[in-house]
This record gives C-alpha cells, sequence and structure tokens, in this order.
C-alpha cells in the first residue's frame, strides 16, 4: 500500500498541478478530497496547456482512475463543460468518478456569493463568486443537496423545492434580486444529473479497495495550507479543509490508510484576495516575477500578489500538515534575480518572531526579517540532476531544508512534465 497525500504549504498556486501530472504517472489513482471549481490547475504536456478546475490532474493518464470525493462541491454545468473541453482535446474521460455524497453547486449559491461579497463593501474577502462558500454554508447547517440526491428525480424535486422557498426569500426580501424559477431550474438540473450518472459511484469504498490491493493511490488537494478553514490566515480562506488531514475526510480512508505528505512550495510565494502578506513586494520586483511565472489565476485570470520565499509560512505548514517531502517549484523563475531574499522570522512590535501568529492583526502588523542569498544566471530548464544546477542554486536548496528541516525531494526547473528534477522517489 502507498498512499500519497499531494498538498499546497503556501496560499495555493504552487504549481500542484504539474507535480500531480509527474506523480500520476507511477500512481493507480488520483483523489481530489475538497474545494470546488474556485481552484484551478494548469498542467503543460507537449508544450499544450490544460486548464483544469475540478476534474484530477490523473485524467491525462487513461489507465489511471480518478476520483471526485466527497468532500468537493460541485457545479454540475462547470464539470460538464471541463468533460467537453477535455474530450475535445482527445482526453478520454471514462477513468472519472465521482462520489455520490459531493455536495451540488446551485445557481442560488453563485447570486449569494456575489451578492454578499458586494454587501460586505471594505470587509469583503476576495471570494471568486464560484458559489464555493454558500455550497459549505448549505452542507454545514444540513440543507445541501448532494449528488446522489441530484440522481434521484423525488428526493430532488422535495429538497429544491424546500431550499428554494428560503433562498428566494433572502434572494428578493434582503437583496431585492428577482427570484429563482423552480420549474426552470428542476429541468435543468435533471438533465445534468442525466448526463453525470454514469460517473457516479461510492468513491470512498473504490478508494479503499485499492488501498487494500496495495496499489498507489495520490491525494490531491487543491488551495493550500494557509487557505485552510481551520488553519488559515481566517477569514480570508476557503471553505474547505486543504491540508493533509482534510484528504481522509475528504475520500472517507482512515489516517493509518497515508504513508507520505508531499508539500508543494513554490520558490517564492504568492496569494490572491485580501488579507496581510508579509513578504509582499508591490514594486517592480514583485512585477517582475509575477510576469515570469506566468501569476495569474487559472480560474479567474486575477493576479496574484507575489513576494520573497516566506519561511516562517513553511514551518507552519510543515507543523499542521505533518510534511515528510516538499516539492519546490518554478525555481528557475528566479534565475537572474540576485541578492534573492528569504524571510527567517517577523518583527513585531520591536520583538522577533519565528512562529506564524495565530492573530490575523499580529500578522498584518508583522515586518518580514530576511536572509539574502546570492542569485544565479544560469538557465535551469534543460537541467534534470541537482548537481548540474548552479552553486548558487543547490544553496538557496539547503538552505531551505536547514530551515525546514524536510528534504526537497522534487524540483520544478520549468514549465512541463520534463523540467523536473527527482531527488528521492515518492512512489
Amino acid at each position: 500500500m502507498a498512499a500519497v497525500v499531494l498538498i499546497g504549504a503556501q496560499w495555493g498556486d504552487e504549481g500542484k498541478g504539474k507535480i500531480t501530472d509527474y506523480l500520476a504517472e507511477k500512481a493507480d489513482m488520483v483523489v481530489r478530497y475538497q474545494g470546488g471549481n474556485n481552484a484551478g490547475h494548469t498542467v503543460v504536456i507537449n508544450n499544450q496547456i490544460f486548464k483544469l478546475h475540478l476534474i484530477p490532474s490523473g485524467i491525462f493518464y487513461p489507465d489511471k482512475l480518478c476520483i471526485i470525493g466527497n468532500g468537493l462541491v460541485i457545479d454540475p454545468k462547470v464539470l460538464l463543460d471541463e468533460l467537453d473541453y477535455l474530450q475535445s482535446k482527445g482526453i478520454f474521460t471514462g477513468n472519472l468518478r465521482i462520489s455520490g455524497n459531493a455536495h451540488v453547486i446551485m445557481p442560488y449559491h453563485r447570486m449569494l456569493d456575489a451578492l454578499e461579497e458586494e454587501f460586505k463593501g471594505e470587509q469583503k474577502l476576495g471570494t471568486t463568486k464560484r458559489g464555493i462558500g454558500p455550497a459549505y454554508k448549505d452542507k454545514a447547517s444540513r440543507s445541501g443537496i448532494r449528488i446522489m440526491d441530484l440522481l434521484d428525480k423525488n428526493e430532488f424535486s422535495r429538497k429544491l423545492a424546500y431550499n428554494l422557498k428560503e433562498k428566494n426569500l433572502i434572494l428578493t426580501k434582503i437583496y431585492g434580486h428577482e427570484e429563482l424559477n423552480y420549474s426552470e431550474l428542476l429541468q435543468e438540473y435533471l438533465e445534468y444529473a442525466e448526463k453525470i450518472k454514469k460517473y457516479v459511484a461510492d468513491t470512498s469504498l473504490i478508494v479503499n479497495q485499492y488501498l487494500e490491493e496495495g496499489k498507489k493511490v495520490l491525494f490531491e488537494g487543491a488551495q493550500g495550507t494557509l487557505l485552510d478553514l481551520d488553519h488559515g490566515t481566517y477569514p480570508y480562506v476557503t471553505s474547505s479543509n486543504p491540508i493533509a488531514g482534510g484528504a481522509c475526510v475528504g475520500s472517507g480512508v482512515g489516517p493509518t490508510k497515508i504513508n507520505k505528505i508531499l508539500g508543494v512550495v513554490k520558490s517564492y510565494t504568492t496569494r490572491v484576495g485580501e488579507g496581510p502578506f508579509p513578504t509582499e513586494l508591490t514594486e517592480s520586483m514583485g512585477e517582475l516575477i509575477r510576469n515570469r511565472g506566468g501569476e495569474f489565476g487559472t480560474t479567474t485570470g486575477r493576479p496574484r500578489r507575489c513576494g520573497w520565499l516566506d519561511t516562517v509560512i513553511l514551518k507552519y505548514a510543515v507543523r499542521i500538515n505533518g510534511i515528510s517531502d516538499i516539492a519546490f517549484t518554478k525555481l528557475d523563475v528566479l534565475t537572474g534575480i540576485s541578492p534573492l531574499k528569504i524571510c527567517t522570522g517577523y518583527s513585531y512590535r520591536g520583538k522577533m518572531l519565528t512562529e506564524f501568529p495565530m492573530s490575523l492583526s499580529v500578522l498584518a502588523e508583522c515586518e518580514a526579517v530576511y536572509e539574502e542569498m546570492p542569485g544565479w544566471q544560469e538557465d535551469l530548464t534543460g537541467i534534470t540532476k541537482f548537481e548540474e544546477l548552479p552553486t548558487a542554486a543547490r544553496n538557496y536548496i539547503s538552505r531551505v531544508e536547514e530551515l525546514l528541516k524536510v528534504p526537497v525531494s522534487i524540483l520544478g526547473v520549468g514549465p512541463g512534465r520534463t523540467k523536473t528534477i527527482i531527488r528521492q522517489k515518492i512512489f
């Protein structure tokens, strides 16, 4: 049995899609365990760019089973559009399975997401307005509609009527929005159900069967540690648990089944949306990194905020997730920049903090304390062995390992599957 959980160790967008795609070749199954189409993974195959939002990156391997777990919230239209997109590119999608326990995003979720965000004004969270938060809210209040409900016409009709009665009151009385039509929604979503029913299964059972048979399973998280609902920079977080522990809840496997936790770390730091960001670069250096790294949201196209590598955040991620190995991505983006800076602590009201603060207000006052290291000028994209990297690049990686006390087992030195250096096998 080999089960690896792959998580983002920063604020998301660390390059998980590339690493998942690389490891999927060695795995028998890839499981997405949380989030919705507010996340996005970019995968480059033979210079062709693919953008995924719901479907696991393992879909590009027709012999790998791909699972959308119970921890997700699914917009059926987005799912079907993504399936059509992949099929139009010649990608086989018959290896996809969807948990019947996953929850459904409805149009009122999307509407409420946008209206609530507008209502908050300066207190807005910077959501993607895809309906993710309101769908998880309904799940927590036990009024959500699950995929299995969608496949049962009588059950879906009953739940939709009940939910729409409440949601239309909120839309019309609080926000002055026109109400949604029950009959139109019923018909639209029953048509979606007909198209997706062939993919629906008891995915927890399937995943555990694979593990019991000694097969290799890769659990793929979306977003990142600092966006976790419980352990992230609340309230500027997502509505689910991207951390490693979320893999058990969101896919229906026990923690004793997990063997390794692979934390994906970008060679610098980015975040999207609102909230404190101690190492943020707001001048020309931030713009340089953004353009070189293609730091624009896969799902939204929004420019990402960029900054130097923050090891205070990463030490926290190691602790919260139990990270055993690191995949370090986009090292090539730093080529030609010297000196490079690594944040090793925060200055807060005259005190030095080396652990990530619990309080968001404290974090907002923190100033990054840096170590400087020389950069390199050589192109890294053709390098396949760690020993062939420039001395400055090797030193940069070694210093990260010293600070985090976790080995960097995988290095990304460019887009695409081949631009990867393996120092230690994960599977």
